[in-house]
């Protein structure tokens, strides 16, 4: 296979459906993997801060119960809101200060609360165990939003140039996949056109969802060759007109 051609500053262009859905499951990865990671951190936290809030307290009495509490208190309320920020930022709306304020809020009250002891210990090596997960959730909760959002549009690209480049995978595709039994009403002949299968994307579209080939065949049931242009045609109009296609 040839390389695919390059654009201005070295940025290489898809040319093959494969290519595409490559880039696809890269995004995929990478968001459960940032998730994963600020999960584990978060989780790490727990037992500092809930040592922190009961301050002594008798094992299992009321304080040392309820002390387990706010950890998860802190953390889901900065999980929320960097999960909206994911779907705000995804059709490029701005948050305002107060939700910015939030998340910094949450994030500097669990470093506090995880290194208050280590701190007050004068212990260099505990300040730098319980610094680090703390850090890695404040740095990877400013970098998720704008990395998944831009990996949302390498894969919107990506499918419109070998949607584009290839135009031969979908007439190849279309005449090998079996057409669905839905295609086709009972007692006509009628081949569904491309402008069907779009109204058909169009209705099953919800905000927050990735437009991609996989959520059309899914939606829509067309073949794997046409899903690439109906992708590319639906995130073209949700784009367009601000999440409603």
């Amino acid at each position: 296979m040839s390389a695919s051609p390059t654009l201005g500053g070295g940025r290489r262009v898809p040319l093959t459906l494969a290519e595409a859905e490559a880039v696809e499951q890269v995004r995929k990865q990478v968001d459960r993997l940032c998730w994963t990671g600020i999960l584990l951190g978060l989780a790490f936290t727990m037992t500092n801060v809930q040592q922190f809030a009961a301050n002594g307290a008798a094992a299992w009495s009321l304080p040392w119960l309820a002390a387990w509490l706010l950890d998860p208190m802190v953390s889901l309320v900065l999980l929320a809101i960097l999960r909206a920020e994911q779907v705000t930022a995804h059709y490029g709306i701005r948050t305002g200060g107060w939700v910015r304020g939030a998340k910094w809020f949450t994030l500097a009250a669990t470093y506090v609360m995880n290194t208050w002891e280590a701190y007050a210990d004068r212990s260099a090596d505990l300040v730098v165990l319980h610094s680090v997960p703390p850090l890695v959730v404040f740095v990877a909760a400013e970098a998720v939003t704008d990395l998944r959002d831009k990996l949302s549009e390498a894969v919107r690209t990506a499918f419109t140039n070998a949607a584009v480049n290839c135009p031969d995978n979908e007439q190849t595709d279309i005449a090998r996949a079996p057409k669905p039994t839905r295609d086709r009403p009972p007692g006509t002949g009628r081949r569904t056109s491309f402008d069907d299968y779009l109204r058909r994307a169009r209705a099953a579209w919800q905000p927050g969802v990735s437009v991609t080939p996989a959520w059309i065949r899914e939606a829509t049931g067309c073949s794997r060759g046409l899903s690439s242009r109906l992708a590319a045609a639906l995130a073209s109009e949700v784009n367009e007109s601000g999440g409603q296609p």
